[in-house]
């Protein structure tokens, strides 16, 4: 879908302090192995007091200050996580929302795995559309990934859980990166690969075992190259309907944003899959931070933003992909270049 009048008015993250991969392998956490294929030097872990609502505030807070929207104009908040946001049966998205907007803003919570962001995007760019000259949207996410539950090392091969959250500011009155198109697809028979041995009627209480999901699903269906291969087709055709819709080809892409992984999928995720270089990707950053849920994108445009990587008349381009299978592109064009200071991390909004 190709958009007019929506723009990205201001953007934030919130990371934890680095972790290092060389002491996780030293420690056992991590495979040395899968550390060689993974290239990963860190990831962001919060400090043990910090819940993943609180970390969505706090970027909402800095992409709401940069946009210099009033928080009364942001009349919608999306948020989603892929984990525990901090209670059971609680509104997280409300509680953001009330915390980083105030007690009127409409909250809605959004539940599509790793592709939760983008996939808010798109919806949140509906509403915003919708109201031409004064629409504002915001959307947020928010994860933590701490032992025993989760092992942030281990959990995924190819992926290493970081904690943050991220927010993005979509406004109808303008903002320094023009929304040119989103598009989503899906393939909904890829959800087994990672259901298990069936559905339980109360949540177990066991840690995380997505490999034991995997090799469940490998072991009724033979493999999952067919499963590979049709999301890479999900994503193909995605990329591509974005693209078309933004009326630019793929040699036009300044930067690409994707899931943060470890460099053996990033290779198959862009070079193979999209046919751009590494270079044009964010892979210096996500390889510091780790993989955050439904963040990815947002914390690796915000980062580009802040190092002042992008010019006006650049295009980037955010790849999604949550299993399910859900994927989400969107593309932009920057039409100004904001002077956004950038602190450390731990504990601090990232950008204030």
């Amino acid at each position: 879908m190709r958009w007019e009048g929506v723009y990205v008015a201001g953007t934030g993250a919130w990371l934890g302090e680095p972790e290092s991969a060389r002491s996780a392998v030293e420690s056992g956490a991590y495979d040395a192995e899968q550390h060689a294929a993974d290239e990963i030097e860190s990831v962001s872990v919060a400090e043990e007091s910090m819940a993943p609502p609180d970390m969505a505030v706090h970027a909402a807070t800095t992409a709401l200050k940069r946009s210099g929207l009033d928080a009364s104009r942001v009349n919608l908040l999306i948020h989603s996580g892929i984990w525990f946001q901090g209670v059971e049966m609680w509104p997280a998205a409300s509680y953001v929302a009330g915390h980083a907007l105030g007690r009127d803003a409409t909250a809605f919570g959004f539940e599509q795995e790793c592709n939760g962001g983008l996939g808010a995007l798109e919806v949140a760019a509906r509403q915003v559309a919708a109201q031409p000259g004064t629409g504002a949207a915001m959307v947020t996410t928010a994860d933590r990934f701490g032992a025993p539950l989760v092992k942030r090392w281990s959990s995924e091969p190819g992926f290493v859980y970081g904690d943050g959250g991220t927010a993005l500011l979509l406004s109808a009155a303008g903002g320094f990166a023009r929304l040119l198109s989103t598009a989503s697809g899906s393939d909904n028979s890829l959800e087994a690969v990672v259901r298990g041995a069936g559905l339980r009627p109360l949540p177990s209480g066991e840690p995380l075992d997505l490999l034991g999901r995997v090799g469940h699903f490998m072991r009724a269906h033979g493999s999952v190259r067919e499963a590979t291969e049709r999301v890479g087709a999900v994503m193909k055709n995605v990329v591509g309907t974005a693209l078309a819709d933004a009326g630019i080809a793929l040699g036009d892409v300044s930067r690409v944003v994707t899931l943060a992984s470890g460099r053996s999928r990033l290779e198959w995720q862009v070079p193979v899959l999209l046919g751009l270089p590494v270079e044009r990707s964010t892979w210096d950053f996500a390889r510091r931070v780790g993989h955050l849920g439904a963040g990815d994108q947002i914390a690796g445009f915000n980062h580009l933003v802040e190092q002042g990587e992008l010019s006006p008349g650049d295009h980037v381009l955010f790849v999604g992909g949550g299993s399910g299978f859900s994927c989400t592109c969107a593309v932009l064009e920057i039409v100004d270049a904001p002077e956004w200071e950038r602190s450390g991390s731990g504990g601090t909004t990232s950008g204030t």
